[in-house]
């Protein structure tokens, strides 16, 4: 007990660290930038191919209950987010919150956690940013060399039935390349990069949810939830697994938290950013899968990496699959950016606190952004884009996300025990009953993941634990100060 909970930080260092805003991270966004950025990043890969999968092979119409478990999970969950936010205006999120209630240790593996979250989260999603241009610009005649499209691991199936080797994914190193540099650049020009990337998505959402509505066959919908054929395939743990894999979706919020630093007001733009986009992403999620699933059987989308263009085929608007498929490209790319961005934030915070080389919480003396950090995760994220073929890694983000935020759940729990006086611009309402709901909907959808999902997540925690005990524990400012 006394490793976890030795080498806390205090409230009051913590809001020295920012008041000291001047000397690091600029503060340039609003509540409205937050919000985007939120929607930027839980409008994507979740809504445009893991609403199929999960129908598909989990929740079948009923992925909309899932959607909704994941909601409820996420607004337990958003309202500890929202109360540490505005407490602790602090980047790196859920690694801040953990070491100002539990620790160091603890803060170090859910630290840890979030950069393999936000790295496999970006890395997975340039690689399928990289197949939808890719069809794309088939539509226009333009055809990449497939050799350039894909992992030396993949085959691919020509026109004419060859098949040929990927030598490496270029789309994907480029787009990680390009919005890299853009985070370098600033801030705020990336959340108005953003902003832009937000509104063509959401119009388009807008659109097949209109169009949709009107075509929605009622038979699609029977049965609703289809019967058990095994554990997390269907039935009452199906829509449970279901909720569990589209949990992957739900990440936006948290990336939010890791911005606190640059927020304009965080005591009061956090909790609105927070539980905005979260708000506004759950409306559109329900909607959408309700549509999706109603203009097409469930069973179509078993396999298909593009399961809205199905859908979209039911009506007499096929002209919309290439708009789908650009406004996927946008919400692809709005979802790399702000993953990059909270990768590197966390890595930021980490490094301030001495317990990664300090060379990663530098901030360019121009732009005023943690360069290197950004620089890293350019590299790591593009050769991991490059060289690895697409796996269905949503299930280890969605672990890493809940992990992060049973600990935020269980923190809230331990500040208002340890700080009952402490200022708090936002309050979590009924408190111990959110947090204790938020951590036990968060640990039933760990449980209903398959076991090699853990396995993973033991091994990269593991290698966590020797990089601590071998360079963090000894280098960390609070331990050399004694405390």
């Amino acid at each position: 007990m006394g490793l976890l909970f030795s080498r806390t930080k205090s409230l009051n260092q913590l809001l020295n660290e920012a008041s000291e805003s001047e000397k690091g991270l600029k503060r340039t966004l609003s509540a409205t930038n937050l919000i985007a950025l939120g929607i930027g990043a839980i409008i994507g890969a979740g809504l445009f191919s893991l609403t199929g999968l999960a129908a598909a092979n989990n929740s079948g119409p009923a992925v909309t209950i899932s959607f909704l478990i994941g909601a409820i999970g996420c607004a337990f969950a958003g309202l500890c987010y929202a109360e540490f936010a505005s407490m602790i205006p602090i980047a790196g999120s859920a690694y801040t919150y953990s070491y100002a209630t539990m620790g160091e240790f603890m803060a170090w593996i859910i630290g840890w956690d979030l950069v393999l979250e936000y790295a496999l989260g970006a890395a997975t999603v340039a690689i399928s940013w990289s197949q939808y241009l890719v069809k794309f610009l088939h539509h226009f005649n333009i055809h990449l060399p497939a050799q350039l499209t894909a992992s030396p691991f993949e085959t691919i199936t020509m026109m004419d039935g060859t098949t040929v080797h990927g030598w490496l994914n270029l789309p994907a190193i480029f787009i990680v390349i390009c919005l890299s540099m853009l985070l370098i650049r600033g801030t705020k020009e990336s959340a108005f990069t953003n902003a832009l990337l937000v509104a063509l998505k959401v119009a388009v959402v807008l659109v097949f949810i209109a169009v949709g509505w009107s075509h929605i066959n009622p038979a699609n919908y029977d049965p609703y939830i289809p019967a058990n054929e095994g554990f997390g395939h269907f039935g009452i743990s199906g829509v449970l697994r279901g909720a569990a894999v589209v949990f992957f979706a739900f990440i936006g919020f948290d990336a939010v938290s890791t911005a606190a630093q640059e927020a304009k007001k965080p005591q009061k733009d956090m909790p609105i950013g927070i539980l905005g986009s979260l708000a506004i992403c759950t409306i559109l999620y329900v909607l959408f899968s309700h549509v999706m699933t109603g203009l097409a059987n469930y069973k179509e989308f078993k396999d298909s990496a593009a399961p809205v263009a199905i859908a979209i085929a039911k009506t007499p608007y096929g002209w919309l699959q290439q708009a789908i498929i650009l406004a996927i490209i946008a919400g692809y790319t709005s979802v790399i950016l702000v993953m990059l961005m909270g990768q590197s934030r966390v890595f930021y915070s980490m490094s301030q606190d001495g317990l990664l080389p300090k060379t990663f919480s530098q901030v360019h003396p121009k732009y005023r952004t943690p360069y290197k950090s950004n620089l890293l995760f350019m590299v790591f994220v593009s050769l991991f884009s490059a060289f690895v073929p697409v796996h269905v890694v949503g299930e280890m983000v969605s672990i890493g996300t809940l992990f992060a935020f049973v600990l935020v759940c269980i923190g809230i729990i331990i500040m208002r025990k340890k700080q009952p006086d402490a200022v708090r611009p936002f309050k979590t309402p009924l408190v111990p009953f959110v947090p204790i709901m938020g951590i036990i909907i968060c640990v039933i959808m760990m449980g209903a993941l398959p076991w090699d999902t853990w396995l993973r997540l033991a091994i990269w925690m593991g290698l966590g634990f020797i990089i601590y005990f071998t360079y963090s524990k000894k280098n960390s400012k609070i331990g050399q100060r004694g405390e």
